[in-house]
C-alpha cells in the first residue's frame, strides 16, 4: 500500500512537473494572439507604417547633406585651391576644426552630441531634446574627415522622432513607446543597409532576447549550417547529382570557395579580429582618458591625432588622405571594384593609419563605430589575398563579416550584411562568410579585456536615460530596453 501510494505520489509529480512545460508553447500563442488582437496594436502597426514615412525622408536629407558637405570639403575646396585632389596635409586643418567644433557640443549641448561610439550603437535611445546636439555633431564633424560612419546619428533621428510622435499619445505605456523607438531605429538604420532584412537580422541578434543561450545555440548552428551548405556544393559537383534544395531556376550555379581559402581565411579573419577588438580598447582607454579632466581641451588634442594619422597615411603612400579618412565606405566601394590598385604595403599602411584613427575616434568623437571596421577588415584580407590559394572574392566577403561581427558582436547580422553588400557573388562564398563571422565573433571574445560591458550590442550602456526621453521610454537592462536602442552595437 505504501509502495503503491508512493509510486502514485511520484507519478503525480513527474505529471506537475512536465505540465509547466509541455503547456509553455500553448501559453506563448495564446498570449502573442492576445497581443495581435488588442486594441492598442493594431494602432501600434499603423503609426509604425507612418513612422516609417518622416524617419525615411529625414534619413535621407541628412545623409544627402552630409554628402554634400563631405563633397565640398574633399573635392570642391580642393579643387578650387589647383589640388586634383586633396594634398597631404589636409586633414590637419580639418580634423583640427572637427573637433574645435565638437568640443562645446561634448560639453555643453544635451545629450553631448550623441553616445560614445566606443560603446556601439547602444545606450538608451536618443529623446527629442537631445537629437538637436546629435544631428549637429554628426553634420558638423563628419564630413569634415571624423573616421567614424553615420549609423549611429541616423538610428538617433529615428528614435528621437519616433518618441517626439509619442507625445502625441499620452497614454501609451512604456513597452508602447520602446516598440515604437525601435521601429524608429530600426527604419533609419535600414536605409544604409540596404533595405528591412539586414535591419530586422540586427534588431533580432542584437536585442538578445534569448540571452546567453541564444548565442551559444547559435555559433554552433552557423558552423554547421556553413559546413552542411559546403558539403552540398562539394558533393554536388562530384557525383553530378541534384541535392534537391532550394533554388531559384535562372540563377547561375555557384562555385563554391576552395581548401585554400579556408585554410587562409580562418587565420585571416581571427587577425581581423584581433585587430579590432584592441582598435576598440584602444578607443576605450582613449574614453577614459578623454573623461578625466578637461574634456573639451582634450577632444579638440583627439581630433588632432586622428588629422596626423590620415596624414601620415598620405606622406607614406603617397595617396589622397580621403582613403583614410571619413567613414570609409567611398573607399570600401573602390577597393571591392579594383582591389589591385592598391599595393599590399598600401593596404597595410592604411590599416595601421586609419585603425589608429579610428581608436581614438571611438573614445573621443562622434559616430558610429561600424563603418570604419569594415573597411579595415577588407583591407585587411585584400593584403593576404595574394597568398597561394586565397581568392579576391573569398577575401572580399571574409573581410567585411569578420570586421563587422568583430565590433558589433552580431555574428548572424554580420554574416547577413556581407552577403548584401557582396551581391550576386554571396551565394557561392556563404559558407566561408558563414565561417569567418563566427570566428571573428569568438576570437574577439577570448581577446576582449575582463571588465569590458557585456551587454548585447543594442543594450543599455551603464544604465544611460535620455533625458529628453518621455516618460516610460527610458530603457532598462531587460530584453525590451536592449530592444529599444535600435539592437546594434559592439560586443555583447
Amino acid at each position: 500500500m505504501t509502495d503503491r501510494t508512493g509510486r502514485r505520489g511520484r507519478a503525480n509529480a513527474e505529471v506537475t512537473m512536465s505540465t509547466p512545460a509541455n503547456a509553455a508553447v500553448p501559453r506563448a500563442e495564446r498570449s502573442l494572439r492576445e497581443m495581435l488582437l488588442s486594441r492598442g496594436y493594431p494602432a501600434l502597426l499603423l503609426l509604425s507604417v507612418l513612422l516609417g514615412v518622416p524617419v525615411a525622408a529625414a534619413c535621407f536629407f541628412f545623409v544627402g547633406f552630409q554628402h554634400q558637405l563631405q563633397h565640398w570639403v574633399w573635392v570642391s575646396a580642393p579643387g578650387a585651391l589647383g589640388h586634383d585632389r586633396p594634398p597631404w596635409w589636409w586633414a590637419l586643418p580639418t580634423l583640427t576644426l572637427a573637433g574645435l567644433v565638437l568640443a562645446p557640443l561634448v560639453t555643453r549641448v544635451p545629450g553631448s552630441g550623441g553616445h560614445l561610439p566606443v560603446d556601439g550603437l547602444g545606450g538608451a535611445p536618443v529623446g527629442p531634446r537631445e537629437l538637436p546636439g546629435t544631428m549637429l555633431a554628426a553634420l558638423a564633424t563628419l564630413p569634415l574627415g571624423v573616421v567614424l560612419g553615420p549609423e549611429a546619428p541616423l538610428m538617433a533621428i529615428g528614435s528621437g522622432l519616433a518618441l517626439l510622435a509619442m507625445r502625441r499619445f499620452r497614454d501609451a505605456d512604456r513597452r508602447a513607446r520602446a516598440m515604437v523607438a525601435t521601429a524608429g531605429s530600426t527604419a533609419a538604420i535600414s536605409t544604409i543597409l540596404g533595405g528591412p532584412i539586414a535591419a530586422a537580422v540586427l534588431l533580432i541578434e542584437g536585442a538578445a532576447l534569448g540571452g546567453a543561450r541564444m548565442t551559444a545555440l547559435l555559433l554552433p548552428c552557423l558552423l554547421a549550417s556553413a559546413t552542411g551548405a559546403l558539403v552540398f556544393t562539394w558533393l554536388g559537383d562530384w557525383t553530378g547529382l541534384s541535392s534537391g534544395a532550394l533554388a531559384l531556376d535562372g540563377v547561375p550555379p555557384p562555385a563554391g570557395p576552395d581548401v585554400g581559402d579556408f585554410l587562409w581565411g580562418v587565420p585571416v579573419a581571427a587577425v581581423i579580429a584581433v585587430s579590432v577588438t584592441l582598435g576598440r580598447e584602444l578607443g576605450r582607454s582613449t574614453a577614459l582618458w578623454t573623461r578625466r579632466g578637461g574634456t573639451a581641451r582634450r577632444t579638440v588634442a583627439c581630433a588632432v591625432a586622428v588629422g596626423v594619422s590620415v596624414t601620415a597615411y598620405a606622406l607614406i603612400t603617397g595617396r589622397s588622405p580621403a582613403e583614410a579618412a571619413l567613414s570609409g565606405q567611398a573607399t570600401l566601394a573602390e577597393l571591392a571594384a579594383d582591389p589591385h590598385a592598391w599595393s599590399v604595403g598600401a593596404l597595410l599602411v592604411l590599416v595601421a593609419c586609419k585603425g589608429l584613427a579610428w581608436a581614438v575616434a571611438l573614445g573621443s568623437l562622434r559616430g558610429g563605430p561600424i563603418f570604419p571596421a569594415v573597411l579595415l577588415g577588407t583591407a585587411t584580407a585584400m593584403a593576404c589575398s595574394g597568398l597561394p590559394g586565397f581568392g579576391t572574392t573569398p577575401a572580399l566577403g571574409l573581410g567585411i563579416a569578420a570586421a563587422a561581427s568583430a565590433i558589433t558582436g552580431l555574428p548572424l547580422a554580420s554574416a547577413v550584411l556581407a552577403a548584401l553588400l557582396m551581391g550576386k557573388d554571396a551565394m557561392e562564398q556563404m559558407p566561408l562568410i558563414v565561417v569567418a563571422s563566427v570566428v571573428a565573433f569568438v576570437v574577439g571574445q577570448l581577446v576582449r579585456r575582463d571588465g569590458s560591458d557585456g551587454a548585447p550590442a543594442g543594450g543599455v550602456a551603464g544604465g544611460r536615460e535620455p533625458s529628453g526621453a518621455p516618460e516610460g521610454a527610458r530603457t532598462t537592462g531587460s530584453a525590451e530596453g536592449a530592444a529599444s536602442t535600435g539592437a546594434t552595437g559592439a560586443g555583447r
